[in-house]
């Protein structure tokens, strides 16, 4: 059961067989211990481990199905040559893990990075693999991480490769969804492969360098190559090492039992440490003379390359650090064009991107910010050095000039990663799906900053007490400590110095005024726990039923909360002095339990453990910036019920003529869907069609969304100029938003409907499909001729959401669409509260009220159980719908939801007629999932680059060249 793939089991074991007797191939037996197997039972827990690997192994030599699919789990099963009732079984044991995968959009590449090849060179890996295991990791987040992690690596450059190639990528997760775990798979599979020379550029502080630096000696480094040729039993020799008083020191650093070296490995070598940033090659050059057991061979030739130790070095972004390392490495002379290095960038839109002006770059001359600058002397110096950068917010890397051969953008791959399990992110705080505004996700975990009686900041200071108290109360009842070791809550206004001081002693005022050990403070909090906390628990935790048996634990957490004689730090400042305080180092310190009070400092990087409670107020123009202050977002085990964010609703953006209301809660919802688009894009031209790719990176610029018009996707010196031509969209939910505010554009709109309004049937129909719910709807086929002369007359807010599906709808690309008419569906409402009108003369309507969330653009316009139908009709779902549904079923056949919607309260005349100024005519379709070849690529492109002064379309048959 190696990964060469399942082979017929019964035939292995009696190969494998070491007795004379013919081995047992009766499958019963074994069918029979899996059912009764317990949680823990070793054999269970190895087919486990199995069937998980192969059914998330991406593309095998062995298969040709998709992985994490039923068809991967039988063509398994059939290769084992097991029968149905063993099937089912292990089915029910292990089921398969649906989850998707990591998304890659890449050019091609040469293969050399094989399974096989990774099984036999996995020393680090599976060290790594194993510590993951024992830390909890569940088997499909461990085979989540081993297939991301060999996406990355088979697509850097075969380090025994005779001419130097430098391969450019970037990895795309989530705010604090675990990268730097990715990294380090990353790095571990990458040196066992070959690659002896890394540099992790760990962010711009000293503290979160020093972070990631303990992160990899711990998990991947390990104790024996710390120690070096150190006694682990000498006092005396260990006194240099600079975990001697980290708690965690030795027992959760991973240890090999030996150096690698004499295990048949080989040895990593650390050129930095924890305190130690960067400061010169220790030993000069021969800090990277490496060993040549075939000293007439290049380093990189096999011989010489699996023999050498690796060098690892973490080193900050900072222009003087880099600027030595540069400085050293040019030193070292011919030796440098025979390593195969690895730049594991991390944030890489942050400081590492070029934001000069291209209109003020001398001709033929480009000009670079400090970093970029020495990043691109790096990788001129080290011509095997692959470059893969790690951010959540990968707009600006994207928006790098595609021509510019020596920055960083990722020429080669893109990689998405999945959403973890286990993580908090957009969908449990907004509600995206939901057409009516609050909905279960805002209820649990949202505040606004304002209510009736004013300012919350108390009510989340008591939210803070409270909330240390439950975790408390669930340690004490059985709950694991570790995720509470930390308790902290974050105060985010202003980016401003100057008003944090004020802000900290504000809330320390409010503190010592609580009285949360008297009567005020626990009245106080016991109405807020009835209220809040208890109201929404999550019951498969330990939860008092009433505040009586929280309160004993109030007056500890107050306690831990109070250390010091206060319990606010201020996380801000220009120097590394101001970030050297013993709180804010969570690696370091055993129990943080504070309010942190900052601005910048508080996002990009920085990890608030224990995060439980959020006030934010803090507006910013870019999107990628506002992302990274989602602190809230990431891992809360044993309480993510606990998790509130009191967000500004209607702030002020900006002074005087040009100051505008926003709400930061609807800005990150606005710029959540942008991310969730950008993912959905890549998911959708990830495939490749005949072999080749659809798009490769250079195309994916035009993918960023905007959908806020004061909220742009990056900062403007980070992006070029590049425009989306068309969106092919065969079977896919497309539902445009931008629609006119003023009533001259839905007056013009709505007579735009007038045909369709006119022909659409008096008799309501039923819909539905599969075990969904009917609803009543009247509806009408309309020639495709009719509808596209109407969408090409609308008027929009916001041109450019809507035009790159327009040209696919109107035939204008490569390849006119093969539509032939739409079924028109308007729902009606049977609420008794409906408000019914007529339009321009036909009728009556059903009016849907919808609300503007984000600027001109509305939320969510069509309800989710509308959608079905249209969709059955389109072909894009294979389910059944109801008679009706099914007669309205042809190949060439688009549907549309068509909806009257009013914002407020609508004004109708005496005989029921509404005004065409006052109705938003909102639509979403579904093109046929015919009207495209299957074989045909789905986008087109026009973008600009330095390259070329002229706008250039580029053909999509020439996008893999």
């Amino acid at each position: 059961m190696s990964r060469r793939g399942p082979k017929h089991f019964t035939k292995l074991a009696l190969v494998l067989s070491a007795s004379d007797e013919p081995a047992d191939t009766d499958l019963s037996r074994f069918r029979d211990r899996i059912l009764t197997a317990s949680a823990g039972d070793e054999l269970l827990a190895l087919w486990r481990r199995k069937l998980t690997a192969w059914d998330f192994e991406q593309s095998p030599a062995w298969s040709a199905t998709a992985p994490r699919t039923p068809e991967r789990r039988a063509e398994v099963y059939d290769k084992l040559a097991f029968g149905a009732d063993l099937r089912k079984a292990l089915d029910a044991a292990v089921p398969v893990h649906a989850e998707p995968g990591p998304v890659t959009i890449s050019r091609e590449f040469q293969p050399w990075y094989t399974r096989e090849l990774a099984a036999n060179r996995s020393f680090y890996w599976n060290s790594y693999e194993r510590l993951l295991r024992r830390k909890g990791w569940s088997d499909a987040a461990v085979s989540s991480l081993d297939e991301a992690s060999h996406a990355v690596v088979e697509r850097l450059a075969d380090p025994t490769r005779d001419d130097p190639y430098g391969a450019r990528g970037l990895v795309v997760g989530y705010v604090q969804s675990g990268k730097t775990a990715n990294f380090t798979g990353v790095t571990a599979k990458a040196i066992d492969a070959g690659y002896r020379l890394v540099i992790v550029l760990g962010g711009t502080l000293n503290l979160l360098r020093g972070q990631t630096q303990r992160r990899l000696d711990m998990e991947l480094i390990g104790q024996e190559n710390i120690l070096g040729a150190a006694d682990p039993n000498d006092p005396d020799a260990l006194v240099s090492i600079d975990y001697q008083d980290d708690e965690d020191w030795p027992a959760k650093f991973v240890s090999f039992g030996a150096r690698p070296s004499l295990l048949g490995a080989f040895d990593i070598e650390r050129l930095t440490s924890r305190d130690r940033d960067y400061m010169s090659l220790e030993r000069g050059i021969s800090a990277l003379e490496f060993e040549k057991p075939e000293r007439t061979r290049p380093l990189y030739d096999p011989a010489n390359l699996h023999a050498a130790r690796a060098r690892i070095m973490v080193v900050k972004k900072n222009k003087s650090v880099l600027e030595k390392l540069v400085k050293d490495l040019k030193k070292i002379g011919p030796i440098l064009g025979e390593i195969p290095a690895l730049i594991i960038d991390d944030e890489s839109d942050q400081a590492s991107v070029n934001t000069t002006d291209p209109k003020k770059w001398e001709a033929g001359k480009v000009t670079r910010t400090a970093i970029n600058g020495q990043i691109s002397k790096l990788l001129k110096l080290l011509p095997r050095a692959q470059y893969v950068g790690y951010t959540a917010t990968p707009f600006a890397n994207v928006f790098i000039d595609p021509s510019d051969e020596e920055d960083l953008f990722p020429r080669d791959f893109l990689i998405s990663l999945p959403r973890p399990s286990g993580y908090m992110g957009v969908q449990d705080f907004h509600d995206l799906n939901d057409p009516d505004g609050e909905g279960e996700a805002e209820r649990k975990h949202v505040r606004g900053i304002y209510d009736s009686t004013g300012d919350r900041l108390q009510e989340a200071l008591d939210g803070f007490v409270l909330t240390g108290a439950l975790k408390l109360y669930r340690a004490a009842h059985g709950v694991s400590e570790e995720p509470f070791r930390h308790h902290t809550m974050l105060v985010h206004e202003s980016v401003r110095m100057s008003e944090h001081a004020a802000l900290a002693l504000r809330i320390s005022t409010m503190w010592h005024n609580a009285a949360y050990t008297g009567p005020d403070g626990h009245a106080r909090l016991s109405a807020l726990f009835e209220k809040d906390f208890r109201a929404h628990a999550d019951h498969s935790l330990p939860t008092p039923a009433t505040y009586a048996e929280l309160k004993p634990h109030v007056a500890r957490a107050h306690q831990l909360i109070n250390r010091g004689g206060t319990p606010v730090i201020v996380v801000n400042g220009d120097s590394e002095r101001d970030y050297a305080q013993p709180d804010l180092d969570f690696d370091r310190t055993p129990n943080v339990w504070k309010i942190l009070v900052g601005g910048t400092k508080l996002s990009r990087g920085f990890t608030v453990e224990g995060l439980t409670v959020s006030y934010y107020r803090r507006t910013t123009q870019q999107a990628d910036t506002l992302m990274q202050m989602g602190r809230w977002f990431g891992f809360r085990p044993g309480y993510r019920d606990l998790v509130r964010l009191y967000i500004g609703r209607e702030e002020q953006l900006g002074r005087g003529r040009t100051a505008k209301t926003v709400d930061l809660y609807e800005a990150f919802e606005a710029i959540c869907r942008d991310e969730e688009l950008f993912r959905a894009e890549l998911t959708r031209y990830a495939p490749l069609v005949d072999g080749r790719p659809q798009v490769t990176p250079a195309q994916i610029p035009p993918l960023v969304a905007q959908h806020l018009p004061w909220v742009k996707p990056s900062a403007r010196n980070k992006m070029f100029n590049a425009e989306l031509v068309e969106v092919r969209s065969p079977g896919t939910w497309v539902e445009p938003t931008a629609y006119p505010e003023n009533s001259e554009g839905l007056a013009h709109n709505t007579e735009c409907w007038e045909p369709v309004l006119a022909a659409l049937g008096q008799d309501p129909v039923s819909l539905s499909v599969g075990d969904g719910s009917a609803y009543e709807a009247r509806v009408v086929t309309v020639p495709h001729e009719t509808l596209a002369k109407v969408l090409c007359d609308l008027r929009w807010s916001t041109p450019s959401q809507f035009s790159p599906h327009l040209e696919f709808l109107l035939g204008a690309g490569q390849e006119p669409a093969k539509i032939d008419d739409w079924l028109v569906i308007t729902p009606l409402q049977t609420s008794t509260r409906r408000v019914e009108a007529r339009v321009l003369g036909h009728g009556p309507f059903a009016l849907a009220r919808r609300a503007r969330r984000r600027g001109p653009l509305f939320g969510a316009l069509s309800e989710p159980k509308h959608r079905d139908a249209a969709l059955r009709v389109a072909g894009a779902v294979e389910t059944a719908g109801n008679p009706t549904v099914e007669q309205y079923v042809r190949p060439r056949r688009g549907a549309l939801l068509l909806y009257p919607v009013v914002e407020s309260e609508p004004r109708l005349a005496p005989d029921g007629t509404i005004d065409p100024g006052d109705l938003v005519l909102a639509f979403s379709f579904v093109a046929p999932k015919s009207s495209v070849g299957s074989g045909r690529p789905l986008v087109r492109f026009r973008t600009i680059d330095s390259s070329r002064r002229d706008a250039v379309i580029i053909e999509r048959d020439d996008a893999g060249s």
